[in-house]
């Protein structure tokens, strides 16, 4: 099948309910950090290769119910390959060197640029028209993004240049993902299963070479690794797979930075952060933000 026939061939209805995986996949992404807090110190690489070792449990049940075997799981394209293992395997590994050599909060807001590349780069890699109300809503949810940051206390130097070069690194990573994803609509969202059995491996190698083991010290710890397998670091991204290659990819975009409000408004909720009027601010902008850009859903065909 063809990208154009694929692209074309999409009816409002799908389109709508791949939107609504893209959220469900964006409000899955706003429970990471509360996760990771409740699961404890567990080094990186190591909780990727758990996590990524959960979400190839899903989708490889998920395929088999479906009919198909382990061999069929791994008859992939080489591009689809690369394409895969190198958005989820490669977009964790430089944002891990990026936490490392750059302060988390500077090192996140740079890599929060990667919804404002997916709209940049969906008109010339995933042909998709861009207009003004999807770059300024990218905009104005980088602003809310941004002024959230800001407000924590967030201050660039050059001592840590090289961090957040590689966390720039992330945010195009994830980007191009997203976005040559939609160049593969044929691909069947089976193929996310190899993809993180791929990852798990190669995390664990990592973990192996430069980690010391640390296990969840508590049963809670333990359901959060699982929760973040089913969920942020796992599940995520099968739904998230649907929703690039069916949905608007410029609204989701747009809409992709209520991750960071809602990571901050759950860390709140459970007593884990302070609340703050920036949050508020940043809350509004983003949801302004993703309703100029996905305005073109909430009009009647």
């Amino acid at each position: 099948m063809c990208y154009a026939a694929t692209m074309t061939s999409v009816l409002p209805a799908e389109r709508r309910r791949a939107m609504a995986a893209g959220l469900g996949a964006i409000a899955l992404w706003g429970a990471l950090a509360t996760l990771s807090v409740l699961a404890g110190p567990i080094p990186p690489f190591q909780m990727v290769a758990m996590t990524f070792a959960v979400g190839a449990l899903i989708g490889v049940v998920r395929a088999r119910r479906r009919g198909l075997g382990w061999l069929d799981l791994m008859r992939w394209p080489a591009k689809v390959w690369a394409l895969g293992v190198g958005g989820l395997f490669g977009y964790h590994a430089l944002y891990f060197a990026a936490l490392q050599l750059a302060p988390p909060a500077e090192a996140n807001l740079v890599n929060y640029l990667w919804p404002l590349l997916i709209v940049l780069l969906s008109a010339p890699l995933a042909g998709e028209r861009l207009g003004w109300p999807h770059l300024v809503g990218a905009l104005l949810g980088f602003a809310g993004v941004a002024l959230l940051a800001f407000g924590r206390g967030v201050s660039f130097t050059g001592a840590y240049a090289l961090g957040y070069a590689l966390a720039l690194g992330c945010a195009y990573a994830w980007s191009l993902y997203s976005v040559l994803s939609r160049r593969f609509g044929e691909t069947p969202t089976d193929a996310i299963a190899s993809f993180c059995v791929a990852a798990a491996i190669l995390s664990l190698l990592c973990h192996l070479l430069f980690e010391a083991t640390a296990w969840p010290a508590t049963p809670l710890a333990w359901l959060a690794v699982l929760a973040l397998g089913v969920g942020p670091t796992g599940g995520a991204f099968y739904i998230w797979d649907h929703a690039v290659k069916r949905g608007v990819i410029r609204a989701l975009s747009a809409l992709s930075y209520a991750a960071p409000i809602l990571s901050t408004a759950l860390l709140v909720l459970c007593g884990l952060a302070p609340p703050t009027l920036t949050l508020v601010l940043a809350a509004l902008l983003v949801t302004a933000g993703a309703l100029l850009a996905s305005r073109d859903l909430w009009k009647r065909p």
